[in-house]
C-alpha cells in the first residue's frame, strides 16, 4: 500500500490545519497508509550541525524518504507559511552526505499536496509562497490546492466545520493525489 505523510504546520492542539488533516485522512482511509510528521522538535537549520545530522532531522528525512507523497496542512501567518514549516524544508533540502551537493535530496521527485485552513484569504498567500518553495527544492507540487475559509462560528468553538463545497474540494484533491502516486 502506498504511503502519505501529512505535514501539519501548526503546533497547536485543536488546529483548524489538524483538523483539516483528519478529514482529509478520513477520504483516504484504507485507500493509502497516512502517517503525521511531528516537526515539532526539528532545531533550526544550522550548518554548523548539519553532520552528523541532528537525531529530529534524521528521523524526519527518513521519514519522507520512505514516502510516496506528502500532504501540507498550513495555515497563513503573515501572509506565509509557518517558519517550523519553512525550517522543516529546509533540512529536507540539504544534501545527505557532507559537502555532496550532486546527490538527490530527500524531498527531492517527491510529490506534495498543499491544503490550508485560514481567515478571508483562504491560505493562499501561504500556499502560493509555499509552492515556490517546494518548486525551488525540486519537489513536485500537485496542481489541485485546496484553501478553506474558516466559519466564523468555528473561531468560538475551536471546532472546523467544512461545506459540502469544501468537502468536495479536499475530496478531489485526495483522488488528485492518489491517482499521481498510483502512476
Amino acid at each position: 500500500m502506498k504511503k502519505v505523510l501529512f505535514i501539519i504546520g501548526s503546533l497547536r492542539a485543536k488546529s483548524f490545519n489538524r483538523q483539516l488533516a483528519d478529514v482529509a485522512e478520513q477520504l483516504l482511509a484504507g485507500r493509502v497508509e497516512v502517517e503525521r510528521l511531528d516537526i515539532s522538535d526539528v532545531p533550526l537549520v544550522n550548518q554548523d550541525k548539519e553532520f552528523p545530522a541532528p537525531e529530529a532531522v534524521d528521523r524526519i528525512r527518513k521519514a519522507v524518504s520512505e514516502t510516496h507523497a506528502l500532504w501540507i496542512f498550513t495555515p497563513e501567518y503573515n501572509g506565509s507559511y509557518p517558519g517550523m514549516v519553512k525550517n522543516a524544508l529546509d533540512w529536507l533540502s540539504r544534501p545527505l552526505v557532507a559537502g555532496d551537493y550532486a546527490t538527490p535530496t530527500c524531498i527531492a521527485g517527491k510529490v506534495v499536496a498543499i491544503s490550508g485552513a485560514g481567515g478571508k484569504a483562504a491560505t493562499a498567500g501561504s500556499c502560493a509562497k509555499l509552492t515556490e518553495l517546494l518548486t525551488f527544492i525540486r519537489a513536485e507540487v500537485l496542481e489541485s490546492q485546496t484553501g478553506v475559509v474558516i466559519a466564523p462560528e468555528s473561531w468560538a468553538t475551536d471546532v472546523l466545520t467544512l461545506s459540502d463545497e469544501q468537502r468536495e474540494a479536499l475530496r478531489q484533491q485526495a483522488e488528485a493525489l492518489i491517482a499521481k502516486i498510483e502512476k
